[in-house]
């Protein structure tokens, strides 16, 4: 594995000014100078021009990987015109924070429903040497490693859970999902010299042939957990009235009465739409 290390560089300010200075003199040499010093200038006017193509500049947040005949001879990070060996190849590469978003992903959550999902991976260069000699090309790397993390977490979790199932849930469990889609990723791409900054699910939704009876579903069960607390309510509200009935001594009743207090009562607190009285003229027993 090859690791960064700085490079050994000098400042293209000084040098262009030692460079132009030599060039004129060795050119002067040329035309003044008489027989062999003329030769001798000649060779140094061209090593000099040669040096001319050790200039490179490095702007902010970037670094440019030297290599001399295929030897990594390290990373400058140093902004501003700088000069090297100028049989040293240059490349640059960002180390500014970068944005990648996902496509829409169709895949089966954990319990076997098509969804689609799509994520926003936040990162950025911090090693060049590995981001440059590790992968072939260490974006494509992020964008192939990124989509095969989702993926992967997008089948070890259901899309939503119900009550009594504690696994964690893409839909409820948001922030939780996040951290396991960073650390993921950030296994996934840590050779290639990548640091993930944050990653985030952008878009999640069932498949369009199921979303229709997943909504059903979802509209049902919310049904029946409202359902379930009206009925509480309405047992609760029953037993106090008929505490406080036998406590004040308003009415004496039997089982029979009891029973049939309890049904109207339910019937009046648990019903859709609002009760209808009936006059009763005679007694429960005729």
């Amino acid at each position: 594995m090859v690791n960064e290390t700085e490079a050994r560089s000098g400042s293209g300010y000084f040098l262009l000014v030692v460079l132009l200075i030599l060039q004129l003199a060795s050119g002067s040499a040329i035309f003044f100078l008489p027989g062999f010093i003329k030769i001798a200038a000649i060779l140094a006017a061209i090593l000099i021009f040669i040096c001319w193509f050790g200039f490179y500049m490095v702007q902010p947040n970037q670094g440019k990987v030297l290599q001399l005949f295929g030897q990594y001879a390290g990373t400058d990070r140093t902004n501003g015109l700088r000069w090297a060996n100028p049989l040293y190849s240059k490349q640059s590469v960002s180390l500014r924070v970068r944005n990648f978003e996902s496509g829409r992903l169709k895949v089966n959550d954990a319990n076997g429903n098509p969804i689609e999902i799509a994520a926003v991976i936040v990162w950025k260069v911090v090693d060049t040497a590995e981001a440059v000699f590790e992968v072939d090309d260490y974006e494509n790397y992020v964008t192939i490693q990124s989509e095969a993390a989702l993926r992967n977490l997008a089948t070890t979790y259901p899309y939503e859970h119900d009550a009594e199932d504690e696994r964690l849930s893409l839909r409820s469990d948001s922030n939780v999902i996040a951290q396991k889609l960073k650390n993921e990723v950030q296994d996934r791409l840590q050779k290639a010299g990548v640091d993930v900054l944050e990653a985030r699910l952008s878009h999640l939704a069932y498949a369009p042939e199921i979303a229709q009876a997943m909504l059903q579903r979802q509209q049902a069960s919310a049904v029946l957990a409202a359902r379930k607390i009206i009925v509480q309510g309405a047992v609760g509200m029953v037993s106090d009235a008929l505490e406080q009935l036998t406590a004040l001594d308003v009415v004496e009743l039997d089982a029979e009465r009891k029973a049939a207090m309890v049904s109207n009562l339910l019937v009046v607190l648990c019903g859709d739409q609002q009760a209808k009285p009936v006059i009763n003229t005679g007694t429960i027993y005729s």
